[in-house]
């Protein structure tokens, strides 16, 4: 897969802004069943060569449902079902599958479309606040999980930006804009039926 997989002041006190990354990720949590934005990704590699830019929109579903669309520079689409991980990569007609719950585990996407299990999935910490932006440290429990440290930023209890470091210590940012919370789906939105003539990688 490439780079893809799956952006209000704060006026408060210092002090105060030690305890606001978690209380708004847990504010996000529990206010917002479902999702949608549009970002802007950058991955910067750990050798310092030219940041990969990319950017499209996302959509979720509380629990596990989701919907990554990369549109530019390339287009790529990912989809989680509630049941399956579905990667179709448009230049190549190829789509990858495999089971969301092997596929999930401690991720990114775990905090968006997971159950609310962050305790027990990661090991969670203030961030303290930049730029109005209050940040919350998120280490992943698992051994497994394809990423070492991962950033999660609010203003106001929406989500803002994501800052995920992998094991190979490529770096991969994301700022979301346009948030809407709880918004209304059109049926099919979390469906995906690979395209006639795609290979098909996977279970």
């Amino acid at each position: 897969m490439r780079a893809g997989l799956l952006a209000a002041a704060l006026l408060c006190l210092p002090g105060a802004a030690i305890a606001a990354g978690l209380d708004q990720l847990k504010a996000f949590l529990g206010g917002a069943r479902s999702g949608k934005a549009e970002f802007l990704q950058t991955v910067v590699a750990k050798s310092g060569r030219k940041p990969q830019v990319a950017a499209g929109t996302m959509s979720f579903s509380r629990p596990g449902k989701f919907r990554w669309v990369y549109e530019r520079p390339y287009h790529q689409l990912i989809v989680g079902d509630g049941d399956r991980l579905w990667v179709y990569d448009r230049e190549l007609n190829q789509v990858t599958v495999k089971k969301l719950s092997a596929a999930l585990g401690a991720s990114p996407a775990a905090l968006l479309a997971g159950d609310n299990a962050l305790e027990r999935d990661f090991a969670l910490k203030d961030g303290g606040e930049v730029d109005g932006i209050a940040w919350v440290e998120a280490q992943p429990r698992s051994a497994e999980a394809t990423f070492e440290h991962l950033r999660i930023g609010f203003s106001g209890s929406v989500l803002r930006a994501m800052e995920l470091t992998d094991t190979f210590g490529q770096t991969t940012k994301i700022l979301f804009d346009r948030f809407e919370r709880n918004p209304a789906f059109p049926a099919g939105t979390f469906r995906f039926v690979p395209p006639a003539g795609a290979d098909v990688v996977g279970e």
